[in-house]
Parts: C-alpha cells; structure tokens; sequence
C-alpha cells in the first residue's frame, strides 16, 4: 500500500512493495535527470525491512552543487513531482508526488549533514534489531497520539533520533 492523504498520520506494515517501488523510482528519476544526480538513496522508514512506516516512499538524491536542484525541477515535474523549493524543510530541495503523497525527494548536496544523518540513522536500524523494534513502538504510540498532525507526530521522534546518531558517531 502507498499513499498518505494530505493531514493525516497513520502506519501500516512493511512490506517488500517498497522496495520494488523504490528501484522503479531510481531508474525512472536517473533516465529524466540523471545527468546532475551523483547518487539516489532509499530513505526512512520504508527503507528498513520489518519496520511499519507511513506509506510514503522517501528518496535522498544527492546533487554536486545545490543550484542544481533547480535544474531538476522540469524533469521530475514530469514524472509527477511537483517542486515545494528550498524553504519547505532544511538544506535541501524537496518535492513530492500524489494526493494522496506516494513519494518524496529530499534532494541533497553531497556530503550534507542532513544527508549524512539519514544514511546513518537507516543504515543503524537495519543493522539493529532491537533498535528498529523500539524505533517502531514509539512510532505506533506516536501516530495513535498525533493521528492528524504529521509536525507533533515527527518533532515527537526526534530525541530517539538523536539518540541514535550520537551512538553511530562514536
């Protein structure tokens, strides 16, 4: 299942769709912007096997140079993203896709913090179970909490976040 109506906050189970989803997204973004993309990476929690997540499919493009975010803007309109520019979240270009919103493009210069942090903190939970189970306990009892407020619902997981990317800095 994909697809998270605008207002809302709900999670439903992993399931393999995603990645699936992911690789023909890759491909599709490479073939209409390739040229200015030095990387494309699979992000949140749909990108953590076994772990429930929003059904929403986040992607991390890495860009040389951040003007070329702009750049990219007309390719991926075409396949359905629409722009939100670089004022909708920190350091970055975002876009999204569908209503209700299937995917989303956080597109990053290279060696980004926040970039960085991404990788981090998806590549832990994948190689730390207890972590992932955790990590989606106190989703689920944030989600019943915040079912339409996707800002209190995120601002709530961030000192479990941190948690863990201090840990994957030592």
């Amino acid at each position: 299942m994909l697809g998270l109506p605008k207002g809302e906050v709900f999670l439903v189970p992993w399931c393999e769709e995603w990645e699936r989803e992911f690789i023909s997204e890759r491909e599709s973004i490479l073939a209409a912007a390739g040229q200015y993309i030095l990387d494309v990476h699979h992000i949140g929690s749909t990108a953590v096997k076994h772990l429930s997540a929003k059904p929403i499919i986040d992607i991390a493009i890495e860009i040389n140079e951040f003007q070329d975010g702009t750049k990219c803007a007309a390719p991926l309109e075409k396949l359905g993203y629409a722009y939100k520019g670089t004022d909708v979240l920190p350091d970055r270009h975002y876009f999204n896709k569908g209503e209700p919103r299937t995917h989303q493009i956080h597109m990053y210069r290279r060696g980004s913090n926040y970039l960085l942090e991404q990788l981090a903190f998806r590549d832990y939970l994948r190689g730390n179970e207890a972590a992932r189970m955790q990590y989606e306990q106190l989703k689920k009892q944030l989600s019943a909490a915040h079912k339409g407020d996707k800002h209190n619902y995120a601002d709530s997981k961030t000192d479990f976040v941190k948690t863990i990317l201090a840990i994957t800095e030592k």
